[in-house]
């Protein structure tokens, strides 16, 4: 059994005796304690956590501002806690502490599953308060049999279901002395009952979730659905969060909220959150003004359709913004107006759904930590904010989920098979496990994040050995009938494209394979540095023997199977010419189109800038009609969309059972526009940005462009501009850093400029045209 912490020593898990079945949305229980400050406080410390969700007040004030505590862990394993500094809130004499508890993560209804998927049937709560009198001396209150327990106004309430709040029914002065708890029969003691799990209580080491940005509607219009009338607030940018609700109507009005991404002819769109009902109510408590927003539970959403109240009655929206506080580091901009918008669907598809663990999405019956979606994007993530931390969090997490053989899930927490071992080793998706780490090792030269995490890679890439590989090819027919997700969303196939899984996943073994090999010579591991480097080699030949022809033709002939077997060094040295030149004309017989889907589509730029063909990932950056990425943005959206074909004018609404509008995967374009376009990149060899490397590659309809990255120096940035006949540029190199300027092709400077810190002014001159023998 796991101790518990010292700071919750005497502390007990308490639970309110209310609960429901497994398919009912539950009241949320109210928790309190009074107590006696007998001394002159000279400060306290409140130790809280909860299987499930808490919100805590003493003395009638909020205790923080973290939402959404203590967050998302694998249950079965680990829940954290948090310390919060609380003597500002106290005074000498009587005091009372309040707790309210939702069921979160951890009891309520995740994905299409029902409620209480880790097991157990309601939420629990442990808490210690440590108080610390001037005179040297220490009482702690904990959490236990003398609790008090009631249901109040939160009578529903759930992260998919949304919440209902019956202000009739508040608990007046519940978290305040003399409240009249002993006189109010809802006022029960708790019980006292331990985890269903034997788990590790630790200190929290991600970032909170906090309320961010308020947004205010752009337009209110008045609709009338199902001969109903109601009123329809925009918000004007899709996002994750909640409303809050100032409303002036009758007492026992009910006011209902329905949340939405998109309109379909004009009126609300639901059909896409398949089962979640995303649903907020709020039943008004008196003729007066009232303010309310929801505790325990957040939506995707741009628009807000509010019904039930009558034309007279007073309402307003506002939207409050919820994530993690990973705060922003990167910024991107540049000629193409449209190319700007993409950038910001990126930042907000970022917001949406870097909630606690990054989800696929945030409006549907889904929300999980899907790892694929992870490791494409965490570059461009870690580009655009601060999030080291929170994806530290996330990989213990991870670690969490590791199966006995070493296999991985493709959700963490693992939340859509939790009572069961299920391992598997799903080529792009499992693979975060090692990607990830060492993309945080490139931007911020996080060395824990490798050594930390090393024993679970190794472990497995020995899963991956014993279980899915056969003559080298991983995920080998014989072996694996399924083969995983493929290409998933590809335009070239089905769901999972049509490029071999087999061949992704032999693809993604020889590119972890050589991380691994890189990671193993970092930490000292020399014998395993060199086992590494021996199974990329045969992995690499494994591949070429089954995959590519001897003139460079690659097996399935998809734009993905040219992109990762380019990106990955897996075609013959040789041969790439060949490779490379097939994938363009792919390209080009799709009329400049991509058909690639969430494993082919990173890469693809960048492989096309290797091999030469800066034109053609112009044309694809820059493309305007499906499938593409600025298709979404020339039809209003405001974040990425997981189809690149979510809305379409001439077919209308993709397949609802699986069409959200606030999916980040195909964002991961974002990370190529600040290192080719802007021209803004690291170096591998130092890594953290201790090394800048400024390398812009100009191209397409761009006039300029410019991006800076926030450091714990200082700021990087670049700015360059086409004039006529030249290129200027203006380059900013913090202190303590260096950098390299490497000039694009064409120009009269041919050679790379060691950079000192400063900001450093540059003009070069375009070649005369017998001169320029390279295009840009």
């Amino acid at each position: 059994m796991h101790p518990l912490p010292a700071v919750f020593a005497n502390a007990s898990w308490i639970a309110s005796p209310i609960h429901t079945d497994a398919k009912t949305a539950p009241p949320a229980p109210f928790f309190r304690r009074e107590f006696t400050a007998d001394g002159d406080l000279a400060s306290a410390q409140l130790h809280l956590t909860a299987l499930g969700l808490y919100e805590c007040e003493i003395n009638g004030r909020r205790v923080g501002r973290d939402i959404f505590a203590p967050g998302w862990t694998e249950y079965h394993r680990r829940v954290c806690y948090q310390t919060h500094e609380v003597g500002e809130l106290l005074r000498r004499g009587p005091n009372a502490i309040g707790v309210i508890l939702g069921d979160g993560w951890y009891c309520g209804k995740l994905a299409w599953r029902d409620r209480q998927n880790y097991g157990g049937d309601r939420p629990l709560l442990l808490a210690a308060l440590t108080l610390n009198f001037t005179d040297g001396t220490t009482r702690t209150v904990t959490s236990g049999a003398d609790w008090l327990t009631a249901s109040g106004p939160i009578v529903r309430h759930g992260l998919l279901e949304g919440e209902t709040y019956d202000a009739r029914l508040e608990l007046r002065g519940w978290s305040s002395p003399a409240a009249g708890a002993a006189a109010d029969p809802r006022w029960q003691p708790v019980i006292v009952s331990a985890p269903p799990h034997d788990l590790s209580v630790e200190i929290s080491r991600g970032v909170p979730a906090r309320e961010h940005e308020r947004l205010r509607p752009v337009a209110v219009t008045t609709l009338t659905v199902d001969g109903a009338v109601s009123r329809l607030f925009d918000l004007g940018q899709n996002f994750s969060g909640y409303a809050t609700v100032s409303v002036k109507a009758a007492r026992g009005r009910t006011l209902t909220l329905r949340f939405s991404e998109i309109l379909a002819d004009g009126k609300p769109y639901y059909d896409n959150l398949r089962s979640a009902v995303a649903t907020d109510v709020y039943v008004c408590n008196s003729d007066a003004t009232e303010t309310w927003q929801p505790r325990f539970t957040f939506h995707g959403f741009r628009y807000v359709e509010a019904r039930g109240l009558r034309a007279d009655d007073e309402l307003e929206v506002t939207g409050i913004v919820a994530h993690s506080a990973t705060p922003p580091t990167g910024a991107f901009a540049c000629s193409n107006r449209l190319l700007n918008q993409l950038q910001h669907n990126i930042v907000w598809g970022q917001k949406s759904n870097f909630l606690d663990v990054p989800t696929d999405c945030p409006q549907r019956d889904e929300r999980l930590g899907w790892t694929g979606d992870a490791q494409v994007f965490i570059r461009t993530a870690a580009f655009n904010m601060d999030v080291q931390k929170f994806f530290h969090q996330w990989l213990r997490t991870m670690r969490d989920t590791q199966g006995p053989r070493g296999g991985l899930p493709p959700t963490v927490p693992n939340a859509l098979h939790p009572l069961t071992e299920e391992e598997d080793g799903l080529a792009g998706w499992s693979d975060a496990m090692i990607i990830c780490p060492w993309t945080l090792w490139l931007c911020y030269g996080d060395r824990q994040a490798l050594a930390e995490h090393y024993d679970a890679m190794r472990r497995f890439m020995e899963f991956q050995r014993q279980y899915h590989v056969k003559d080298g090819i991983r995920s080998h027919p014989d072996l694996d009938a399924w083969g995983g997700y493929g290409d998933w969303l590809a335009q070239d196939g089905n769901n999972g494209g049509s490029t071999q899984k087999d061949l992704i996943s032999t693809a993604y073994y020889a590119y972890v394979a050589e991380l691994m090999a890189k990671i193993a010579a970092l930490l000292g591991h020399a014998d395993d540095a060199r086992q590494y480097k021996e199974l990329h080699a045969n992995t690499v030949a494994a591949f070429r023997r089954r995959f590519v022809t001897p003139d460079g033709l690659i097996v399935s002939g998809t734009q993905t199977a040219y992109t990762l077997a380019l990106r990955f060094g897996l075609v013959p040295e040789p041969a790439r010419p060949a490779a490379a030149a097939e994938l363009a004309r792919n390209i080009k017989e799709h009329d400049w189109h991509l058909t690639t889907g969430f494993l082919g589509t990173p890469y693809l730029l960048d492989v096309l800038t290797a091999s030469g063909r800066l034109d053609v990932a112009y044309k694809l950056l820059e493309q305007e009609t499906f499938p593409s990425w600025l298709f979404p943005v020339r039809h209003g959206a405001t974040t990425i969309w997981e189809r690149w074909d979510g809305w379409h004018p001439e077919k209308g609404m993709q397949n609802v059972g699986m069409n959200s509008f606030n999916h980040y995967a195909y964002g991961a374009v974002g990370e190529w526009m600040y290192r080719v376009v802007a021209g803004l990149d690291l170096d591998e060899t130092r890594p953290g940005y201790q090394h800048i490397i400024f390398r812009p590659q100009p191209g397409g309809s761009l006039s300029w462009a410019r991006a800076s990255l926030r450091t714990a120096d200082g700021e990087i940035a670049i700015h360059w501009q086409r004039q006529p006949g030249a290129l200027t540029l203006t380059l900013t190199v913090p202190e303590n850093r260096a950098a390299t300027f490497y000039p694009p092709a064409g120009y009269d400077q041919t050679g790379p400029l060691t950079l000192t810190a400063g900001k450093h002014e540059l003009q070069l001159k375009i070649l005369s045209p017998q001169k320029n023998t390279k295009s840009t």
